[in-house]
């Protein structure tokens, strides 16, 4: 019974059938009251025609007719004469002889008002329809019994009641029948739900997850609205758990190249720590200590970096300052002149400072991170030119070089953490593939854009910072 009161086709049913009952009820209702009303008026008429035949028995001088003289009335009529306090009465049997009324009979009778019809209760005669008229300074009262009537209103009850409770069946069968094929989308869209509901969504990749079929999705109707609003909701949910997983699988290749940054270094300071135990000779171990403080230097700088990047992930906020981005590109690309002269290296910088908001610190390293992939990546003789410029509500900064370009199997992973251009991972260069990552979330945190395009001999990387 619980879940027959839950279920929403059997209450959807059983308010249909309720309001089927009802209206019938109320119809059968109003068309017993319209059929007594129409018999009734009917049996007055007769009532009237009695007592003109009765008055008629009057005007030919009779006081009352001899009981073998009914006068033409029907069956069940009584006939009342009244006049100066002395009544009486007869009734029609059914066999259409006449007898006297009793006293009883006669003294109810000869109370009535004339001119109204009205109905009342007879002892030993039952109900009747009786009316009262007066003629010659004698009352006539007449009256017939409205069992014919009762009998009808009854068989009408009856009738309605058996065809009412009929209908109430059918309407319930059909009800049922209805609903359930109307509902039966949204029985489809709740499978889909609990399809989805199966899946393990806990763990690995989901996939694309089941839909509401589209013949059911159509938005003019409540199902195909609830269908809608699944499939939507599927969707968002295959976004987040694609996107989780993504970020799942990026910690894990992240703390497995870290792993493996940290590994070398810390191999190395191992091997000339075990040489210096073991050797005497002071340039031996003078030699073994200046690499494990190279090595030393290059994992502290690898961990700042892999800090940083851990700060910045978690939205640590930037310091918030007025920064030259003019000066800025100035001492950058001085720096890079020093350190390799053998490149070519240009400034192309407006007659106005270009001012932004944001951590200088922060910002030059970007820049350098920039220059330093150019001056790693291209041969010496390369020109690298550092563009500031100034567009309507962006500070622009471009770092671009004439080299061979950057391999297209590359470039949508360029910002990726740990991705060098050697794939096997040599560190002939020094870089440790965080330092366009790093100069990617840099710009991000400053609410700008950093961009890339490639070609060989022209590669640029353009830094838009909000002015």
């Amino acid at each position: 019974m619980r879940v027959a009161a839950r279920s929403l086709s059997v209450r959807v049913a059983a308010a249909m059938v309720a309001l089927v009952a009802v209206v019938s009820i109320v119809i059968g209702v109003l068309t017993t009251a319209a059929i007594g009303s129409y018999l009734t008026g009917q049996l007055d008429g007769k009532v009237m025609a009695a007592q003109g035949r009765a008055m008629g028995a009057l005007n030919n001088g009779s006081w009352g007719p001899p009981p073998d003289a009914p006068h033409g009335q029907d069956a069940g009529t009584v006939t009342v004469y009244a006049q100066g306090g002395n009544a009486a009465g007869t009734v029609v049997t059914a066999e259409g002889n006449v007898t006297d009324l009793t006293d009883v009979v006669v003294g109810k009778l000869d109370n009535l008002a004339a001119g109204r019809t009205s109905t009342v209760d007879l002892p030993g005669l039952g109900e009747y329809r009786v009316r009262a008229a007066s003629i010659d300074q004698v009352t006539v009262i007449t009256g017939l019994p409205t069992k014919d009537i009762e009998d009808t209103i009854n068989s009408l009850i009856g009738w309605e009641a058996l065809f009412g409770g009929i209908g109430v069946l059918t309407a319930g069968g059909v009800a049922v029948f209805v609903v359930r094929r109307q509902l039966r989308p949204l029985r489809r869209v709740a499978q889909t739900a609990r399809e989805v509901a199966a899946l393990p969504l806990d763990t690995g990749e989901i996939g694309v997850t089941a839909r509401v079929p589209d013949q059911l999705t159509d938005e003019r109707t409540e199902v195909g609205q609830v269908a809608v609003a699944l499939n939507t909701l599927l969707g968002h949910m295959e976004g987040a758990l694609d996107a989780r997983h993504r970020s799942e699988q990026q910690v894990r290749q992240f703390v497995a190249d870290a792993s493996h940054e940290l590994r070398t270094p810390l191999t190395t300071i191992h091997g000339y720590a075990q040489l210096s135990l073991h050797q005497r000779d002071p340039d031996l171990f003078a030699h073994a200590m200046g690499k494990v403080m190279v090595e030393t230097t290059r994992m502290a700088s690898l961990v700042e970096d892999l800090l940083l990047l851990a700060r910045l992930d978690a939205g640590r906020p930037l310091d918030s300052r007025s920064v030259d981005l003019s000066r800025l590109a100035l001492d950058a690309v001085t720096d890079a002149r020093i350190v390799a002269p053998s490149h070519h290296w240009e400034l192309d910088l407006p007659a106005e400072p270009i001012v932004v908001i944001g951590d200088e610190q922060r910002l030059h390293q970007v820049l350098a991170n920039l220059l330093a992939n150019a001056r790693r990546h291209t041969p010496p003789g390369t020109t690298v030119t550092v563009t500031a410029d100034r567009s309507d509500h962006s500070a622009l900064l471009t770092v671009h070089d004439d080299g061979p370009g950057i391999p297209a199997d590359l470039l949508p992973n360029v910002f990726q953490r740990f991705t060098r251009a050697d794939t096997a991972r040599t560190r002939a260069t020094g870089g440790t593939g965080l330092g366009l990552s790093l100069a990617r979330s840099i710009t991000e945190a400053h609410n700008g854009t950093l961009t890339l395009s490639s070609a060989p001999g022209s590669t640029s990387f353009t830094l838009a910072l909000p002015a």
